[in-house]
């Protein structure tokens, strides 16, 4: 807890430019929160986590700051809650060092992500992405994180830093706080429109299958238009029907509907009359966030102040969890 409020931790790596999955799936849900006014929230750009993978110095940079941008942009407060640069906080990696040695490599060796992005990237298969779960927990456990937002991809993350607060705190006493995963309102699961069986992901390698949150009208209306659908012709909401249940999945969240409001409005319409709403309804959303981001963009001077005072608040918190672990090992206090 800071402050007497529960605190959350929740973030996304700066790569690429992130999707309408990852703004129904999350993003949204954040915004959301800064209504409840019992919880404190940090939500990181993780641009620490980004080079497990090599990554292009310019288009990392591009990439942080715009996710900043987009944050803001899509409602999230920077004086309710703090958003800050993980690099800029030198205390998630100097935490991670000392998890490391509390965290067994058989543990690491259970992590499924690392052997999906191993087979993945089998040219790079480097230490910081074997050791990805401890940055993670270090992310989390230096807030004092009561709560965090966690998909079914993300829970083994979660449970190993369950485990090592857990094992630290047996070691040295009450240090860490143990998180939990937060069950809000669940958001949006949305599936690529070319492969509606697989999520719709920013490193898809298919223009067409993932809408970007800075997508123009004309593009999110193309590639609507080229969504997978089937032959069957009929507007229905079935595991059987893949694309046309991601339609409305879609548009269900973007308008509020249900699914039974949704198949009522489009009974008897073909599959060219759905896709074009559903892309009207994801245009009419995204339009106030493109047009904030735009006016974000012309004004460095408030951007630039926004990343340094969160910088400053994320390190104020995590240097006071970093301190008491430091003490707690052994090493010795800086003479101030």
């Amino acid at each position: 807890m800071i402050d007497g409020k529960k605190t959350m931790l929740s973030g996304m790596q700066s790569t690429g430019m992130i999707t309408l999955g990852n703004y129904l799936g999350a993003l949204k849900n954040w915004v959301n929160l800064a209504d409840e006014e019992d919880i404190k929230c940090f939500y990181g750009i993780m641009d620490l986590h980004s080079i497990t993978v090599r990554q292009d110095p310019t288009e990392l940079k591009k990439n942080a700051r715009r996710l900043m941008l987009l944050y803001i942009a899509a409602g999230l407060d920077p004086e309710k809650n703090c958003l800050f640069f993980q690099s800029h906080v030198p205390a998630h990696p100097q935490l991670a060092w000392i998890l490391n040695c509390f965290t067994y490599m058989g543990e690491m060796n259970r992590m499924t992500q690392f052997k999906d992005k191993s087979a993945k990237h089998a040219d790079n298969i480097n230490t910081g992405l074997f050791t990805y779960p401890v940055l993670m927990a270090a992310d989390i456990l230096l807030y004092q994180a009561d709560l965090v937002p966690v998909g079914k991809d993300q829970m083994q993350h979660l449970e190993i830093t369950r485990d090592i607060a857990t094992r630290f705190n047996g070691i040295y006493g009450d240090v860490f706080t143990i998180p939990d995963a937060y069950i809000g309102k669940s958001g949006a699961r949305v599936m690529s429109l070319q492969d509606p069986e697989k999520k719709m992901s920013k490193s898809d390698e298919n223009p067409n299958a993932s809408i970007f949150l800075l997508d123009d009208k004309d593009t999110i209306m193309r590639k609507f238009k080229r969504a997978v659908t089937d032959s069957e012709g009929m507007i229905a909401y079935r595991d059987e029907q893949p694309g046309v249940r991601n339609l409305i999945d879609i548009y269900n969240a973007v308008t509020g509907h249900t699914v039974e409001e949704t198949l009522k409005e489009f009974e008897g319409q073909g599959y060219g009359t759905l896709k074009e709403a559903v892309g009207e309804a994801v245009a009419t959303e995204l339009a106030p966030l493109q047009a904030r981001y735009a006016e974000l963009e012309k004004d460095k001077e408030f951007v630039n102040r926004v990343m340094k005072e969160n910088a400053e608040q994320a390190s104020y918190y995590a240097n006071k969890t970093l301190r008491k672990v430091m003490k707690k090992v052994g090493f010795i206090e800086m003479p101030r």
